[in-house]
């Protein structure tokens, strides 16, 4: 049985205690936040048979919430200099910044090596994939991505009436690139990929994507979402922006708020050809939702390439620690190139996300093939040891 809940009415029930952060991060797989959400028996969210999500109970009670590492937040940003500029620009937050949003997206594009009219501005990465589902998906026709992938784009697609294919990741839990160009059909509008894959962390292989993105985008459009590729440290090389320049009908997705730590602040952007930008930019535009302090901030976080670098290390070592605690107690888990972990755990998600977090510990969990899993980001290392004692103490 299914049952549904409206997520205002949700957000009313679990979001006005400190637990409420808790709860929140759940909330954020579609644009549209008065849809109900469609629950299990158990109150769950079903997304496919092979992936499932587990919601927490709202606690009566308020709970400290010490080690907050539910969202894939960066816990170092923004950067110094971003916050400068964000002091600096506040006073005049009562202008709109048209003529600061085109200086930006001259920045972006040449960091990317494309041209400005490559380039679509938005507050957040997540905010363009859900308006390219609501403009692809207008008419109908179907979305094909792996199956578990980030949700966003694929529920709003839904929402506005498509049909999702979702396509198994394969036993190494890369992208079956093979399964998804064989599930393509005449009313396949967009094949979505999320690479590095949230919620996994894995990384499908470069030449294999790149030969994929370039022979199936002259067939269908192709979104490949990057958001997490900074965390790598020869991600530009992983990147799939070169096939633009080729006329290669792709889009690329890239976001302020995973490795500049600007996930409160809201500046993200698509890499794409004029003609796909011109479709979506016929009925919304991504950049008004940007704020003029906003941009300023994008500006000098993109020259700030210390404080990048640091966030890379900083959070290349705190992995490394939880790898080897989990190991330490008795776990495995899936190798990430991100700024989270899943690993398999032998209690079921619910009570196990409670437990957490009564310890003052905010992490996800999901049922992944028939098995219970948990997603942790990484925080700060005290953070870090928080979780790993509190995940003994549940656990072990």
């Amino acid at each position: 049985m299914k049952t549904t809940t409206n997520r205002r009415e949700w957000l009313k029930r679990g979001v006005l205690t400190t637990a409420g952060v808790m709860v929140a991060p759940y909330l954020t797989h579609g644009a549209f936040s008065s849809e109900s959400l469609l629950l299990d028996a158990n109150g769950n969210v079903p997304y496919t048979p092979f992936f499932k999500e587990y919601l927490p109970n709202a606690f009566k009670e308020p709970v400290e919430v010490m080690a907050k590492l539910n969202a894939n937040e960066n816990p170092y940003g923004p950067s110094p200099m971003a916050v400068d500029a964000i002091k600096k620009y506040a006073p005049k937050g009562n202008r709109y910044a048209w003529k600061e949003l085109y200086n930006l997206m001259d920045k972006v594009a040449l960091h990317e090596g494309v041209k400005q009219e490559n380039i679509m501005m938005g507050p957040g990465s997540s905010d363009l994939l859900e308006k390219t589902a609501m403009v692809f998906f207008q008419k109908g026709g179907n979305i094909v991505s792996a199956d578990p992938a980030y949700m966003s784009l694929i529920k709003v697609a839904q929402a506005t009436g498509a049909e999702w294919k979702p396509v198994k990741l394969k036993d190494d839990w890369s992208h079956d690139l093979a399964g998804m160009e064989a599930a393509i059909d005449s009313d396949t509008k967009l094949v979505y990929i999320c690479n590095p894959n949230n919620p996994t962390g894995s990384m499908t292989e470069h030449a294999e994507l790149l030969d994929f993105c370039s022979r199936v985008s002259e067939k269908v459009p192709v979104f490949v979402d990057e958001a997490y590729l900074g965390f790598l440290e020869d991600g530009a090389k992983k990147s799939m922006v070169s096939l633009i320049n080729e006329g290669k009908n792709v889009i690329i997705a890239r976001t302020f708020s995973k490795i500049q730590g600007m996930a409160g602040i809201r500046v993200g952007y698509v890499v794409a050809q004029p003609e796909t930008l011109g479709i979506i930019q016929k009925i919304t535009r991504g950049g008004m939702g940007i704020s003029l302090p906003s941009v300023h901030a994008a500006m000098a976080s993109m020259d700030d390439i210390p404080f990048q670098d640091k966030s890379r290390k900083l959070n290349k070592e705190c992995r490394e620690y939880v790898y080897e605690n989990l190991k330490r107690m008795g776990f495995d888990y899936v190798p990430s190139s991100t700024s989270f972990i899943i690993f398999p755990i032998e209690m079921e998600g619910k009570p196990f996300l409670e437990k957490m977090t009564a310890e003052g510990v905010g992490v996800r969990a999901f049922e992944i093939f028939d098995k219970n899993w948990c997603r942790v980001s990484m925080g700060t290392m005290e953070e870090m040891k928080l979780f790993t004692a509190a995940l003994e103490k549940v656990l072990v």
